[in-house]
Protein backbone atom coordinates (compact mmCIF):
# COMPACT_ATOMS: atom_id res chain seq x y z
CA UNK A 1 0.00 0.00 0.00
CA UNK A 2 2.73 2.47 1.00
CA UNK A 3 4.77 1.76 -2.14
CA UNK A 4 1.78 2.53 -4.35
CA UNK A 5 0.97 5.71 -2.41
CA UNK A 6 4.55 6.93 -2.70
CA UNK A 7 4.60 6.09 -6.43
CA UNK A 8 1.39 8.10 -6.91
CA UNK A 9 2.92 11.08 -5.08
CA UNK A 10 5.97 10.85 -7.33
CA UNK A 11 3.76 10.79 -10.41
CA UNK A 12 1.81 13.77 -9.07
CA UNK A 13 5.00 15.85 -9.18
CA UNK A 14 4.70 15.97 -12.98
CA UNK A 15 1.50 17.99 -12.78
CA UNK A 16 3.04 20.46 -10.33
CA UNK A 17 6.18 20.87 -12.47
CA UNK A 18 4.16 21.45 -15.66
CA UNK A 19 2.04 24.05 -13.83
CA UNK A 20 5.16 25.82 -12.54
CA UNK A 21 6.72 26.01 -16.01
CA UNK A 22 3.47 27.29 -17.56
CA UNK A 23 2.95 29.90 -14.84
CA UNK A 24 6.53 31.19 -15.01
CA UNK A 25 6.31 31.67 -18.80
CA UNK A 26 2.82 33.19 -18.78
CA UNK A 27 3.49 35.43 -15.79
CA UNK A 28 6.60 36.88 -17.43
CA UNK A 29 4.75 37.32 -20.74
CA UNK A 30 1.73 39.03 -19.15
CA UNK A 31 3.76 41.38 -16.98
CA UNK A 32 5.93 42.36 -19.98
CA UNK A 33 3.03 42.88 -22.39
CA UNK A 34 0.91 44.47 -19.65
CA UNK A 35 3.59 47.10 -19.09
CA UNK A 36 4.27 47.92 -22.73
CA UNK A 37 0.58 47.72 -23.62
CA UNK A 38 -0.43 49.73 -20.51
CA UNK A 39 -3.03 47.21 -19.37
CA UNK A 40 -3.79 47.17 -15.64
CA UNK A 41 -5.90 44.03 -16.08
CA UNK A 42 -3.13 42.05 -17.81
CA UNK A 43 -0.59 43.13 -15.19
CA UNK A 44 -3.01 41.94 -12.51
CA UNK A 45 -3.43 38.64 -14.35
CA UNK A 46 0.36 38.34 -14.51
CA UNK A 47 0.60 38.84 -10.75
CA UNK A 48 -2.16 36.26 -10.36
CA UNK A 49 0.01 33.75 -12.22
CA UNK A 50 2.97 34.74 -10.06
CA UNK A 51 1.01 33.65 -6.97
CA UNK A 52 0.10 30.45 -8.79
CA UNK A 53 3.81 29.73 -9.16
CA UNK A 54 4.10 29.84 -5.37
CA UNK A 55 1.03 27.64 -4.94
CA UNK A 56 2.37 25.08 -7.42
CA UNK A 57 5.80 25.11 -5.76
CA UNK A 58 4.06 24.53 -2.43
CA UNK A 59 2.22 21.53 -3.91
CA UNK A 60 5.52 20.18 -5.31
CA UNK A 61 7.35 20.62 -1.99
CA UNK A 62 4.43 19.05 -0.14
CA UNK A 63 4.35 16.06 -2.52
CA UNK A 64 8.06 15.48 -2.03
CA UNK A 65 8.03 15.88 1.74
CA UNK A 66 5.01 13.60 1.98
CA UNK A 67 7.08 10.81 0.42
CA UNK A 68 9.39 10.70 3.45
CA UNK A 69 8.68 7.56 5.48
CA UNK A 70 7.66 7.62 9.14
CA UNK A 71 10.45 8.31 11.63
CA UNK A 72 10.87 8.81 15.37
CA UNK A 73 9.55 12.39 15.26
CA UNK A 74 6.74 11.59 12.78
CA UNK A 75 5.40 8.11 13.62
CA UNK A 76 2.39 8.66 11.32
CA UNK A 77 4.58 9.77 8.41
CA UNK A 78 4.89 13.17 6.70
CA UNK A 79 1.60 13.08 4.78
CA UNK A 80 0.43 16.46 6.12
CA UNK A 81 3.45 18.37 4.76
CA UNK A 82 1.47 19.23 1.65
CA UNK A 83 -1.23 20.97 3.68
CA UNK A 84 1.33 23.05 5.61
CA UNK A 85 2.87 24.23 2.33
CA UNK A 86 -0.58 25.10 0.96
CA UNK A 87 -1.36 27.12 4.09
CA UNK A 88 1.79 29.21 3.62
CA UNK A 89 0.98 29.72 -0.07
CA UNK A 90 -2.52 30.98 0.80
CA UNK A 91 -1.04 33.82 2.90
CA UNK A 92 1.22 34.90 0.04
CA UNK A 93 -1.68 34.76 -2.43
CA UNK A 94 -3.84 36.93 -0.18
CA UNK A 95 -1.12 39.61 0.10
CA UNK A 96 -0.73 39.72 -3.70
CA UNK A 97 -4.53 39.85 -4.19
CA UNK A 98 -4.82 42.84 -1.86
CA UNK A 99 -1.93 44.52 -3.69
CA UNK A 100 -3.69 44.03 -7.06
CA UNK A 101 -6.93 45.47 -5.65
CA UNK A 102 -5.14 48.50 -4.23
CA UNK A 103 -3.38 49.21 -7.54
CA UNK A 104 -6.58 48.84 -9.59
CA UNK A 105 -8.70 51.05 -7.30
CA UNK A 106 -5.95 53.69 -7.26
CA UNK A 107 -5.88 53.59 -11.08
CA UNK A 108 -9.64 54.24 -11.29
CA UNK A 109 -9.54 57.24 -8.93
CA UNK A 110 -6.44 58.60 -10.63
CA UNK A 111 -8.41 58.81 -13.88
CA UNK A 112 -7.02 59.55 -17.32
CA UNK A 113 -6.99 55.88 -18.25
CA UNK A 114 -6.11 55.17 -21.87
CA UNK A 115 -7.36 52.06 -23.65
CA UNK A 116 -4.58 49.44 -23.59
CA UNK A 117 -3.02 48.05 -26.76
CA UNK A 118 -4.91 45.12 -28.30
CA UNK A 119 -1.79 42.96 -28.03
CA UNK A 120 -2.72 42.66 -24.35
CA UNK A 121 -6.06 41.07 -25.33
CA UNK A 122 -4.38 38.57 -27.66
CA UNK A 123 -1.96 37.70 -24.87
CA UNK A 124 -4.90 36.99 -22.58
CA UNK A 125 -6.55 34.70 -25.15
CA UNK A 126 -3.29 32.83 -25.79
CA UNK A 127 -2.77 32.36 -22.03
CA UNK A 128 -6.30 31.03 -21.61
CA UNK A 129 -5.68 28.34 -24.24
CA UNK A 130 -2.39 27.28 -22.63
CA UNK A 131 -3.92 27.02 -19.16
CA UNK A 132 -6.90 25.06 -20.48
CA UNK A 133 -4.57 22.36 -21.84
CA UNK A 134 -2.61 22.32 -18.57
CA UNK A 135 -5.94 21.91 -16.74
CA UNK A 136 -6.89 18.92 -18.91
CA UNK A 137 -3.53 17.26 -18.24
CA UNK A 138 -3.65 17.79 -14.47
CA UNK A 139 -7.28 16.70 -14.19
CA UNK A 140 -6.52 13.44 -16.00
CA UNK A 141 -3.47 12.90 -13.77
CA UNK A 142 -5.41 13.67 -10.57
CA UNK A 143 -8.12 11.15 -11.48
CA UNK A 144 -5.49 8.53 -12.27
CA UNK A 145 -3.61 8.83 -8.98
CA UNK A 146 -6.60 10.01 -6.92
CA UNK A 147 -4.79 13.08 -5.64
CA UNK A 148 -6.75 15.90 -4.01
CA UNK A 149 -3.84 18.33 -4.27
CA UNK A 150 -3.29 17.73 -7.99
CA UNK A 151 -7.04 18.04 -8.58
CA UNK A 152 -7.00 21.33 -6.66
CA UNK A 153 -4.13 22.46 -8.89
CA UNK A 154 -6.18 21.47 -11.95
CA UNK A 155 -9.14 23.54 -10.74
CA UNK A 156 -6.79 26.47 -10.20
CA UNK A 157 -5.54 26.01 -13.79
CA UNK A 158 -9.13 26.21 -15.06
CA UNK A 159 -9.91 29.32 -13.01
CA UNK A 160 -6.76 30.95 -14.42
CA UNK A 161 -7.93 30.18 -17.95
CA UNK A 162 -11.27 31.83 -17.18
CA UNK A 163 -9.52 34.84 -15.59
CA UNK A 164 -7.42 35.29 -18.75
CA UNK A 165 -10.57 35.21 -20.90
CA UNK A 166 -12.15 37.82 -18.62
CA UNK A 167 -9.00 39.92 -18.89
CA UNK A 168 -9.17 39.80 -22.70
CA UNK A 169 -12.87 40.78 -22.63
CA UNK A 170 -12.12 43.74 -20.36
CA UNK A 171 -9.29 44.94 -22.57
CA UNK A 172 -11.39 44.64 -25.73
CA UNK A 173 -14.27 46.44 -24.00
CA UNK A 174 -11.98 49.32 -23.09
CA UNK A 175 -11.41 49.95 -26.81
CA UNK A 176 -15.02 51.12 -27.18
CA UNK A 177 -14.46 54.41 -25.34
CA UNK A 178 -14.76 52.60 -21.98
CA UNK A 179 -11.20 52.84 -20.59
CA UNK A 180 -12.45 52.15 -17.05
CA UNK A 181 -13.21 48.54 -18.04
CA UNK A 182 -9.51 47.63 -17.90
CA UNK A 183 -8.94 48.62 -14.22
CA UNK A 184 -12.39 47.26 -13.37
CA UNK A 185 -11.30 43.88 -14.75
CA UNK A 186 -8.14 44.18 -12.63
CA UNK A 187 -10.35 44.59 -9.54
CA UNK A 188 -12.25 41.43 -10.47
CA UNK A 189 -8.95 39.55 -10.92
CA UNK A 190 -7.80 40.81 -7.51
CA UNK A 191 -11.01 39.56 -5.91
CA UNK A 192 -10.55 36.16 -7.58
CA UNK A 193 -7.01 35.94 -6.19
CA UNK A 194 -8.31 36.72 -2.67
CA UNK A 195 -11.15 34.21 -3.07
CA UNK A 196 -8.74 31.49 -4.21
CA UNK A 197 -6.40 32.29 -1.30
CA UNK A 198 -9.30 31.95 1.16
CA UNK A 199 -10.38 28.62 -0.34
CA UNK A 200 -6.83 27.24 -0.15
CA UNK A 201 -6.53 28.45 3.45
CA UNK A 202 -9.90 26.99 4.44
CA UNK A 203 -9.17 23.60 2.87
CA UNK A 204 -5.68 23.32 4.35
CA UNK A 205 -6.68 24.50 7.84
CA UNK A 206 -9.69 22.15 7.83
CA UNK A 207 -7.45 19.14 7.25
CA UNK A 208 -4.75 20.30 9.66
CA UNK A 209 -7.33 20.64 12.45
CA UNK A 210 -8.63 17.11 11.69
CA UNK A 211 -11.85 18.30 10.08
CA UNK A 212 -13.59 15.70 7.93
CA UNK A 213 -16.43 15.48 5.42
CA UNK A 214 -19.64 14.38 7.21
CA UNK A 215 -21.01 12.94 3.96
CA UNK A 216 -18.11 10.48 3.81
CA UNK A 217 -18.72 9.50 7.44
CA UNK A 218 -22.31 8.60 6.54
CA UNK A 219 -21.09 6.53 3.58
CA UNK A 220 -18.67 4.66 5.85
CA UNK A 221 -21.47 3.91 8.31
CA UNK A 222 -23.67 2.50 5.55
CA UNK A 223 -20.87 0.18 4.43
CA UNK A 224 -20.18 -1.00 7.99
CA UNK A 225 -23.84 -1.80 8.65
CA UNK A 226 -23.92 -3.97 5.52
CA UNK A 227 -21.87 -6.48 7.53
CA UNK A 228 -24.72 -8.44 9.10
CA UNK A 229 -22.68 -9.50 12.16
CA UNK A 230 -22.38 -5.84 13.23
CA UNK A 231 -25.15 -4.85 15.65
CA UNK A 232 -24.33 -1.16 16.10
CA UNK A 233 -21.73 1.51 15.43
CA UNK A 234 -20.93 3.06 18.80
CA UNK A 235 -18.37 5.53 17.49
CA UNK A 236 -16.65 6.48 14.25
CA UNK A 237 -13.94 9.08 13.63
CA UNK A 238 -11.94 9.88 10.52
CA UNK A 239 -9.07 12.21 9.69
CA UNK A 240 -6.91 12.96 6.69
CA UNK A 241 -3.17 12.69 6.34
CA UNK A 242 -2.58 14.39 3.03
CA UNK A 243 -4.48 12.29 0.50
CA UNK A 244 -4.78 9.37 2.92
CA UNK A 245 -7.76 8.74 5.17
CA UNK A 246 -7.50 7.04 8.57
CA UNK A 247 -10.69 5.76 10.23
CA UNK A 248 -11.24 4.67 13.86
CA UNK A 249 -14.46 2.83 14.67
CA UNK A 250 -16.08 1.06 17.61
CA UNK A 251 -18.66 -1.58 16.70
CA UNK A 252 -20.75 -3.93 18.81
CA UNK A 253 -21.35 -7.64 18.12
CA UNK A 254 -23.24 -10.46 19.80
CA UNK A 255 -21.78 -11.03 23.28
CA UNK A 256 -22.00 -14.82 22.86
CA UNK A 257 -19.39 -14.81 20.09
CA UNK A 258 -15.89 -16.04 20.96
CA UNK A 259 -12.85 -13.77 20.71
CA UNK A 260 -11.58 -15.14 17.40
CA UNK A 261 -14.95 -14.71 15.68
CA UNK A 262 -15.30 -11.15 16.97
CA UNK A 263 -11.79 -10.40 15.74
CA UNK A 264 -12.64 -11.81 12.31
CA UNK A 265 -15.68 -9.52 12.12
CA UNK A 266 -13.54 -6.46 12.89
CA UNK A 267 -11.06 -7.56 10.20
CA UNK A 268 -13.94 -7.98 7.75
CA UNK A 269 -15.15 -4.44 8.47
CA UNK A 270 -11.63 -3.01 8.08
CA UNK A 271 -11.03 -4.75 4.75
CA UNK A 272 -14.47 -3.74 3.43
CA UNK A 273 -13.90 -0.05 4.15
CA UNK A 274 -10.37 -0.09 2.76
CA UNK A 275 -11.49 -1.80 -0.45
CA UNK A 276 -14.73 0.07 -1.13
CA UNK A 277 -13.60 3.56 -0.10
CA UNK A 278 -9.83 3.29 -0.70
CA UNK A 279 -9.08 4.17 2.92
CA UNK A 280 -5.42 4.05 3.92
CA UNK A 281 -5.90 2.54 7.39
CA UNK A 282 -8.93 1.40 9.44
CA UNK A 283 -8.80 0.59 13.15
CA UNK A 284 -11.88 -1.34 14.28
CA UNK A 285 -12.52 -2.02 17.98
CA UNK A 286 -15.14 -4.61 18.91
CA UNK A 287 -17.34 -4.53 22.02
CA UNK A 288 -19.91 -7.15 23.10
CA UNK A 289 -23.60 -6.31 23.25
Amino acid sequence: MDDKKYADLKLGERGAIISIIAYICLSALKLFVGNIGESEALRADGLNNATDILASVAVLIGLRLSQKPADQDHPYGHWKSEMVASLIASFIMMVVGIQVLFGAVTSIFRGGNQPPDLIAAWTGIFSALVMYFVYRFNKKLALKIKSQSVMAAAKDNLSDALVSIGTAVGIIGSQFHLPWMDPLTAIIVGLIICKTAWEVFRGASHQLTDGFDEKLIREYKESILEVKEVNEIKDIKARSYGNNVVVDIVITVDSTLDFNTAHDISTMVEEKLMKEHEIYTVHAHVEPQ
